[in-house]
């Protein structure tokens, strides 16, 4: 198993192992107060802290941006499981942040308590029903715990003797109960659940809304990176190589997407919807097994939230949403990691609401706010006779009989994307993200084996947003639209490609130029004869650009509308009177 190492306890030396001093415990502001009330394993973590030498940490509820800031970062706040949190701390060396689950079990060694109690799960096992997968089995864990341990006498001193019976096996029973204390009862629950029902040791990262990605590298630390404060290590640490693979093939084998010798590679979905890739063993890895988890949230964000995060400004928006309302195809392209997907996603509330949208992926990421939504998975198989796969190039051809009125595509890596190209010269509107790191290196991949669009096709793609992580003026990172770009078409005399910037970010003052106003070729050629506007009126739509930002500003700015489905119902009353 994984070990939970706290370096920036165990390497201190503690002063004093008195109980948390009443006056410390009068100082905590009253929201910690009340979480230690709940939770005394929380209490006797901050007793730890005080005993090493470790200022008391700020207590937040929710966090914000502006906590990143502090150089020194020593913050708790809790996570999504009840009764767990989260302990940022700077690290003394000054590398990565720690990050510490603070659970039940954090200040207690119930290592060896914890084996004699499995021994009496597995010693009384003949007398009780086996788990049935079909009900809920932590509770049926919970009750065989019930039948292996007794509180000690210490704790059932002061009970009625009726009580004390219900504790206690009766004295012909061969089988003795492991006596523990309320505390390690407490413990070892946590642990049966979490290591036996849920993902292990990783339970407290995947229940954290603020974990982006979680990345095993080999030995070593398990790393993090958080919305908030970015790169973190955190306390989970692999120590040798078969403890590693152990817990790399108990994980495989947790999900149903088993791993060996032989196919070494699973790529799998967890239950939260997070997106998992685990390689194992060292025959193709060389540091020991990996796995990286990619974590999503159940209501992603929407293009308010990305305002929030200057990743786009409410112009861009009113561009996009002309594009998107309009049947203009586009992809979403950048990096790994660079928000690509966040963005599309995004982008959904500019479809129509009454639209029928259809959304094709190899692992399911995307999420639509509208109804009628069909959301198609490829099926994958490890045998060696593919036959019952159905990839991605099926998917869109079936989608393709369906009558969508959008067709959204994870990510276009193969074939699948000529089929794109094909759905979009026969009227259908497409929307995909796409690997590349600029408008020429997408229009490379499209051109070029496996997807070999025929450059004369290009100019069905109307649109291409341009994500990346960039430095801020003020040394931190950041996600942003780095640039939005037309693509007009193929020049067969120059053999070019002719290609227009309507927007570009300006890295040095972290802002964006709208580098196409008044000269953009989709807004006046596409989109203006669309609307209605006559060609010597069409610069007409730069007014319709700056109306519609001024109309997102206000829902955003005046109204305080942010969430994701929420963004569609304003903007679907605003479709049906005429105003967006």
């Amino acid at each position: 198993m994984a070990n939970a190492i706290l370096p920036v306890l165990t390497d201190r030396k503690i002063e004093n192992e008195g109980s948390f001093q009443s006056d410390s415990y009068e100082l905590l502001p009253e929201t910690l107060q009340t979480a230690v009330d709940e939770y005394p394993h929380l209490l006797a973590y901050l007793r730890r802290l005080q005993q090493v030498k470790i200022d008391l940490p700020e207590f937040a509820v929710e966090l914000s941006r502006k906590m990143a800031e502090n150089k020194r970062l020593n913050i708790i706040y809790p996570a999504g499981h009840k009764g767990i949190f989260i302990h940022i701390l700077y690290d003394d060396n000054g590398g990565r942040p720690h990050y510490i689950p603070i659970e039940p079990t954090t200040t207690l060694n119930l290592e060896t308590l914890l084996n004699q109690v499995e021994d009496a799960c597995i010693a009384i096992s003949d007398r009780i029903p086996g788990i049935n997968p079909e009900v809920d089995r932590e509770k049926q864990l919970l009750e065989y715990l019930e039948d292996a341990t007794t509180l000690s006498d210490i704790y059932t001193a002061g009970l009625s003797s009726q009580i004390n019976k219900l504790l206690h096996r009766q004295e012909n029973d061969k089988i003795s109960k492991i006596k523990v204390t309320p505390e390690e009862l407490q413990g070892i629950k946590y642990l049966f659940i979490r290591d036996k029902v849920k993902m292990g040791i990783l339970d407290p990262l995947l229940a954290d809304p603020y974990i982006e990605d979680i990345s095993c590298s080999g030995l070593g630390n398990v790393f993090i990176e958080h919305k908030i404060f970015k790169s973190l290590q955190s306390t989970i640490n692999f120590t040798n190589f078969d403890e590693l693979d152990d817990f790399v093939l108990r994980l495989a084998e947790q999900i149903k997407k088993p791993v060996t010798y032989k196919e070494p590679i699973s790529d799998a979905t967890l239950p939260d919807g997070s997106r998992i890739n685990i390689i194992y063993g060292r025959d193709v890895s060389k540091r020991g097994s990996n796995f990286s988890i990619r974590k999503f949230s159940e209501v992603p964000l929407s293009i308010f939230e990305i305002v929030d995060f200057g990743t786009v400004n409410y112009q861009m928006l009113a561009y996009l949403s002309l594009a998107i309302s309009n049947g203009m195809n586009i992809f979403v392209a950048g990096e790994s990691a660079s928000g690509k997907t966040a963005l599309l996603n995004a982008l959904t509330a500019f479809i129509p609401s009454i639209s029928k949208v259809i959304t094709i992926e190899d692992t399911p990421e995307l999420q639509v706010p509208h109804k009628n939504w069909i959301r198609e998975v490829v099926q994958t198989t490890k045998s060696d006779d593919t036959s019952g796969a159905v990839t991605m190039f099926d998917l869109l051809k079936a989608a393709l009989r369906q009558r969508p009125n959008e067709i959204i595509v994870g990510e276009i890596r193969g074939r699948e994307g000529n089929i794109a190209f094909q759905a979009m010269q026969t009227g259908h509107s497409v929307m995909a993200t796409f690997h590349a790191a600029s408008i020429e290196k997408l229009i490379q991949r499209i051109t070029g084996d496996p997807i070999s669009v025929p450059k004369t096709y290009i100019d069905n793609l109307n649109v291409a947003v341009l994500m990346g992580v960039v430095r801020l003026p003020n040394g931190k990172s950041a996600r942003r639209v780095t640039s939005i770009a037309e693509i007009v078409g193929w020049d067969s005399q120059s053999q070019t490609f002719n290609i227009s910037e309507a927007f570009r970010y300006n890295e040095s003052v972290d802002s964006f130029e709208f580098t196409g106003y008044m000269t953009s070729y989709l807004l006046e050629y596409k989109i203006a004869p669309r609307l209605g506007i006559p060609t010597n009126k069409k610069q007409r739509i730069y007014q319709e650009v700056d109306r519609r930002a001024n109309i997102l500003s206000k829902i955003h700015k005046e109204r305080g509308v942010s969430g994701f489905y929420e963004v569609l119902d304003v903007l679907s009353k605003a479709q049906k009177d005429g105003l967006f």
